[in-house]
């Protein structure tokens, strides 16, 4: 045809190779990469051109530009394409007519719709690639460009893995929310996102959409995930708001990935962590973080790997924790105008604008507020009188987040509602008594109809009704459905959730008569309590507990005087206790004390049970003065009201001596610990679970005192107890073997303890998950066992280099910095593991800086006198003894035996061992005559206390032979040494380190380690 470019252009090498221009909205650039790829394989030479519509600008003018471009014109036809601008059908119409149509052979194309599109489109005559698998699709796209013969063209294009076909779905979709297809604009932003995600190194494509309530954060992620979804094999969502939500979601990945694991949560979490870390069995996935506004609670769960994250959040801190940040502005003018005409087709340019301006652009207030004016009689012009002239006297702003007009906007669309289905209203309000963002639904409707109030009965009861509630919400954006299985005509099941946004959720509780307040607070109360797993110490039951926990704030729980209620409560905190959410625990620990002393008085019974909890919670992490205070009032007013064998009293009193032991007031622990046992047996015989807890308190005690060999006893009639009463794979069975494996460790038998470790960490992991504080106790004393075995006599059943001791000690520390804080107890023992280990294994610069560290959070954390801190300073003076600091060493060393002495006594084990370091810090600057003495001593104190054989003692009695050669009595130094080293050979066998060290006559020395108190 005249006028018409040629479709080719010459190549290097002078043949003919054609150009297609491929024209698409950006909603359709998954099509464009796939349309791109196939003809690229034929040796087409491709252009991608974004097709913009400015408003302003003619759309005649702007097709006409469009046959400025290369070679042949390829159009993706979907219902996308003509509605930007947005543009009239008519308007198409004339403009293909008088564009398209006089040069036909310049422009082709492949329709992705089955909606309905401009009749003048037929000019483009595009073939249909919709409800077809990639082979047939790819077929009618060659044959409609004259390519079907044309061979396939090696290219750099064939080496990699192409697009996927977009009309395939990723093999694991899950949890995205429905498209929106209303969506309007953001393309800077998909395409900042896009290549950001598409360079980033493996592992680090993590982009973060920042921005206010409100803005679209999560449409835009939504989107993103429709939009590029067919690159990927795994799209999955997770609600991140709570590290406990997004937890358990995550998890939820396992079996979608096909990976073998438990039941157990935990177990899973770390089994999807791992396989996405690996790209197993999937590389190209995408995770999407929504409503992330906390970075400190999850930003050590983000995965990393090969694939790519999204996060939501109004948190810019996510820009220090490897992410990039892309702040989500409100809408650009033209943004708010295009978008408000899609949503309200009746109303004009100017209208738009205008109703943008007064909503400043924000689009959620747009979406809402034009979805109602579309069905409304009000003009544009008398709704902004409403907004500026106010409902009533009181508008103002709710928060820095909302615009001045918010509450204004919601009391008229309110209004809307109430006039239409008043029953969408008493929705929304009830919803608003759970934590803002997914609604559990089914929690209310598995409620008997007999516990709800008349106003509500026949909503949560009566389908119909339900269902065009939740439908004229979702009409004007109120909520959002959630739903994986739903069905045609979407209806809310009993398993779905509704979505409510923060803003509307503020700005609805806060505009409620206070008698639906009232009434509705008391249903949602009432639902969570029946939702009670009932179980909180049962790990398989911790979900339900994760999901209950974070509605209990907006349900305002704490001023139900219901027992079911109160309960619930309880069970809540003990779930934090056990699945190691100690800092959440303590928070909501607080905030029940303080309402239930005002609501129920000083004294109430349940004031006792909440501190009992409480203080477990504050205990954990070390509060020991807080908690000994409490407990000492619980335990007072208890024995005076109710007699010392009451069973709270009793409980109150445990909790007690768990303080005092915390406080290093071990033998005042010791005989509190003894008679709660004694008591306890008298009143519930040996085989009841709380005996068994004071027997496993008893064991704490003693261990604390040195005593283990009788704490070995004792812990293993806990633990032989506990496995026939509870399950071997219950929380405190497991916890018992932990203890008794330390005990087998301190005694020195390392490779019964090491056995032992190795089994209880694998069921650990299982039970408890990865992370959980009780499997990060026992990967720690594993690798200490490992530590103490030595590499010569170890065997293990793996060869992962990750369980060996230095890897392991440092990732126990990692964890228990990320999970549980840099000043916990169970971080400081890590810290103090590592810290020793480092030491002994070249790297001296980590050593000292953990040590340091460990001196000073004692000192601030424990009265002075503490033995821990006595303890800590005595692993300071190795430090300074091997980097040449002798006088420094000597002298700290001096100072730790003194107070060590004071604070356990000199025949407690840890006395002993700061005695053993005194005295090689002695000999070496050159007080040899008090060195001996200190050794002689030592020796024959811890051959009393210990045994001969203890490696304690062995390490005492060689080094006084060294310290007899330095007298030069070599004949006694020698018949000391023999005997010493005789015993090493039967105790620990001949190729065990501490012998090799014994035999060439290196001194020994001893590590300090705290104990769980």
């Amino acid at each position: 045809m005249s006028g018409a470019r040629k479709p080719v252009e010459p190549t290097e090498g002078g043949t003919a190779r054609q150009t297609v221009t491929i024209h698409y909205a950006g909603f359709n650039r998954a099509w464009a990469a796939w349309v791109g790829d196939r003809l690229e394989r034929r040796g087409v030479r491709v252009v991608h051109l974004r097709w913009e519509s400015p408003a302003e600008v003619p759309l005649v003018d702007l097709l006409r530009d469009l046959r400025l471009a290369e070679g042949r014109i390829l159009i993706i036809v979907s219902e996308w394409y003509f509605q930007l601008g947005p543009r009239t059908h008519e308007e198409w119409n004339e403009a293909l007519r008088e564009v398209v149509a006089p040069d036909p052979s310049r422009f082709a194309a492949v329709s992705v719709t089955t909606a309905t599109v401009p009749s003048a489109a037929a000019v483009l005559a595009p073939v249909d690639l919709t409800n077809m698998g990639a082979e047939e699709a790819e077929r009618r796209l060659l044959d409609r460009l004259d390519l079907s013969s044309a061979p396939l063209v090696p290219t750099a294009s064939q080496e990699r893995r192409g697009p996927r076909f977009p009309a395939s779905m990723p093999d694991v979709w899950g949890a995205v929310p429905r498209r929106n297809t209303r969506f309007t604009g953001r393309e800077p932003l998909f395409n900042e996102a896009y290549s950001t995600l598409q360079r980033a190194d493996p592992g680090a494509g993590v982009v973060t959409f920042h921005g206010m309530s409100g803005v679209g954060k999560t449409q835009l992620a939504a989107e993103y995930a429709h939009r590029f979804g067919s690159e990927y094999d795994v799209v999955w969502w997770v609600n991140a708001e709570k590290r406990v939500t997004y937890r358990r979601q995550l998890a939820e990945l396992a079996p979608k990935l096909g990976l073998q694991t438990g039941q157990e949560y935990g177990e899973r979490l770390r089994a999807v962590r791992d396989a996405l870390r690996r790209g197993d069995p999937y590389s190209r996935w995408l995770l999407v973080l929504d409503g992330a506004d906390e970075p400190d609670q999850i930003w050590d769960l983000v995965p990393t790997g090969p694939g790519h994250v999204i996060i939501t959040s109004r948190n810019p801190e996510w820009g220090e924790h490897n992410s990039r940040l892309l702040e989500v502005p409100v809408y650009a003018r033209d943004e708010s105008v295009a978008f408000i005409r899609r949503r309200a087709p009746r109303l004009s340019e100017p209208d738009a604008d205008q109703l943008a301006d007064a909503l400043e652009d924000l689009p959620l207030l747009l979406d809402q507020t034009a979805g109602w004016l579309n069905d409304s009689d009000l003009s544009v012009r008398e709704y902004i009188a409403l907004l500026e002239g106010g409902i009533d006297s009181d508008v103002v702003k709710v928060s820095a987040d909302f615009p001045l007009a918010f509450q204004t906007a919601w009391s008229i669309l309110l209004n809307k509602l109430r006039e239409t289905v008043p029953a969408s209203v008493d929705l929304l309000r009830l919803c608003t008594f759970f934590a803002p963002g997914f609604i559990p639904v089914r929690l209310l409707k598995e409620m008997p109809a007999d516990e709800l109030p008349e106003q509500l009965a026949g909503l949560l009861n009566d389908p119909l009704l339900w269902n065009k509630a939740v439908n004229q919400l979702r009409t004007y954006s109120v909520v959002r459905l959630e739903s994986h299985e739903a069905s045609v005509d979407e209806s809310v099941s009993g398993g779905e959730s509704l979505y409510l946004h923060r803003m509307v959720h503020q700005i609805v509780h806060k505009d409620m008569p206070d008698s639906d307040r009232r009434e509705f607070v008391d249903v949602v109360r009432s639902a969570l309590a029946a939702a009670d797993p009932r179980r909180p110490t049962d790990p398989d039951l911790w979900p339900g507990y994760a999901e209950i926990v974070p509605h209990l704030k907006y349900a305002d729980v704490l001023k139900s005087t219901d027992r079911q209620v109160q309960r619930l409560v309880f069970n809540c905190l003990r779930y934090m206790y056990f699945s190691g959410e100690y800092r959440a625990g303590i928070k909501l620990g607080e905030r029940a004390l303080e309402s239930w002393r005002a609501l129920l008085g000083e004294t109430h019974p349940r004031i006792w049970e909440l501190i009992y909890h409480y203080t477990n919670l504050l205990r954990a992490v070390g509060d020991y003065a807080r908690t000994e205070a409490l407990s000492r009032t619980a335990v007072d007013y208890l024995r005076e009201e109710r007699g010392p064998h009451d069973l709270e009293h009793l409980r109150a009193a445990a909790g007690l001596a768990g303080d005092l032991r915390g406080l290093g007031r071990y033998e005042e622990a010791l005989e509190l610990s003894q008679w709660v046992l004694a008591a306890y047996r008298e009143l519930l015989g040996d085989q009841d679970s709380r005996t068994l807890n004071a027997q496993n308190n008893l064991a704490v005690s003693l261990r604390l005192l040195g005593r283990y060999e009788e704490t070995l006893e004792v812990e293993r009639q806990t633990m032989e107890a506990r496995r026939q009463l509870l399950r071997p794979r219950h929380p405190w069975a497991l916890s018992s073997e932990i203890a008794y494996a330390v005990d087998l460790r301190l005694l020195g038998r390392y490779a019964e303890a090491e056995s032992i470790q190795r089994k209880n960490v694998r069921e650990n992991r299982i039970v408890m998950g990865r992370d959980n504080p009780q499997t990060l106790r026992a990967e720690h004393n594993l690798a200490v066992c490992r530590y103490r075995l030595g590499d010569r006599d170890r065997t293990r059943d793996h060869a992962d280099e990750r369980e060996e001791p230095g890897p392991l000690l440092s990732s126990v520390l990692e964890r228990g910095e990320r999970v549980l804080g840099e000043t916990h107890p169970l971080t400081l023992i890590f810290a103090t593991s590592q810290s020793c280990y480092a030491r002994e294994h070249g790297d001296i610069d980590q050593a000292r800086e953990l040590s340091e560290a460990v001196v000073a959070r004692y000192e601030v954390m424990l009265a002075a006198g503490h033995p821990f801190i006595a303890g800590a300073r005595a692993n300071q003076a190795l430090i300074l003894r091997n980097v040449g600091e002798r006088e420094h060493s000597h002298a700290l060393i001096e100072q730790a035996l003194s107070e060590m002495t004071e604070a356990v006594g000199k025949d407690h084990p840890w006395t002993l061992g700061c005695a053993l370091n005194a005295s090689a810090l002695r000999n070496l600057v050159g007080d040899v005559e008090r060195a001996a003495d200190l050794t002689k001593d030592t020796a024959a104190r811890a051959i009393e206390s210990l045994g001969r054989t203890h490696p304690l003692t062995l390490s005492a009695r060689i080094a006084h032979a060294a310290d007899l050669r330095a007298l030069r009595d070599r004949r006694q130094a020698e018949k000391v040494e023999q005997e010493a080293l005789s015993d090493f050979d039967a105790t620990l066998g001949n190729r065990h380190p501490h012998t090799v060290s014994a035999r060439a006559r290196t001194r020994p020395h001893w590590d300090f380690e705290p104990q769980i108190t």
